[in-house]
């Protein structure tokens, strides 16, 4: 397979890269801008295209100034009249080479086209499946699995729905996770996961198989997906489960319907109806 260079040889590589850094240089002028600014929505849009294009763009700068500071290290190195000043000109060049190296690979893997979902945050659910009782066992497992990894990458998750069958057990639960890079780090969870073990409810030690079926959705905004609200249909009313007096006495759980669709979101873990809606309506985009 023949390796075209990333410069200065391909001229249609060139001109790629020089664009992306001229639309980086826009998008700053135009996020600058204190009219753009006002356009909450659209700075957001901008925002993140601005984010997307950060790597490439200062890929690009570096490439361009390695590829001068070769050219020119080449011209010192054959200047006779200055033996030590062409040899320390070798020198550099041979370091140049190797950088001119590691900046083609860093764009080859920048370069290569990426799932525009990516860099979107996430709302997951997990559902236990077949096996009772160590289904739901199984199901909070995960659960904890995808808190800690969250955790660890700094990422912040905030329950939305759950329905708890017993003393750490999930019959389901709808979360989010936000963070940079969230769906491109979790998105190939989706699917059937399945678990064979000696659960911790069982006493005579056999082996049980139960599933538990995991959803990965990339959050969509309202700049992505827009909801008409005359074709929504709100519901309130008590939170289930734990959570004390507020949950008995005030009415602030959330079920959103889209006539439509069908498409229902429910989300009861927050203490105000605002904020339940809110969390209910990302669900829901």
């Amino acid at each position: 397979m023949v390796r075209l260079p990333v410069w200065p040889g391909n001229r249609k590589m060139q001109d790629k890269l020089r664009a992306i850094e001229d639309r980086y240089k826009e998008l700053e002028e135009m996020l600058a801008d204190p009219e753009i600014a006002a356009d909450y929505s659209r700075v957001q849009a901008l925002a993140k295209e601005h984010a997307s294009l950060r790597i490439l763009a200062t890929l690009a700068g570096r490439a361009r100034k390695v590829a001068a500071d070769i050219d020119e290290a080449r011209t010192m190195s054959h200047d006779d009249s200055d033996r030590e000043m062409a040899s320390m000109a070798r020198e550099e060049l041979a370091e140049l080479e190797e950088e001119k190296v590691r900046i083609e690979e860093e764009l080859r893997l920048a370069l290569v086209q990426k799932d525009p979902l990516d860099e979107k945050n996430v709302v997951m659910e997990i559902r236990a499946g077949t096996g009772g009782e160590e289904a739901g066992l199984f199901a909070a497992d995960l659960y904890r699995m995808y808190m800690k990894y969250a955790q660890q990458k700094h990422w912040g998750l905030e329950v939305v729905n759950s329905n708890e069958t017993g003393v750490g057990s999930i019959k389901e639960i709808v979360f989010q996770i936000r963070g940079e890079g969230a769906y491109s780090r979790l998105k190939h969870e989706s699917g059937v996961h399945r678990v064979q073990r000696i659960p911790a409810t069982e006493s005579s030690g056999r082996i049980h198989t139960s599933a538990a079926t995991v959803a990965v959705l990339p959050e969509a905004e309202e700049v992505d997906i827009q909801i008409d609200p005359n074709d929504v249909q709100i519901d309130v009313f008590h939170a289930g489960g734990h959570g004390g007096q507020n949950v008995q006495k005030v009415a602030t759980a959330i079920r959103i319907t889209h006539l439509s669709t069908g498409l229902m979101a429910i989300c009861q873990d927050e203490r105000s109806q605002l904020k339940n809606k809110n969390k209910a309506m990302a669900v829901l985009r």
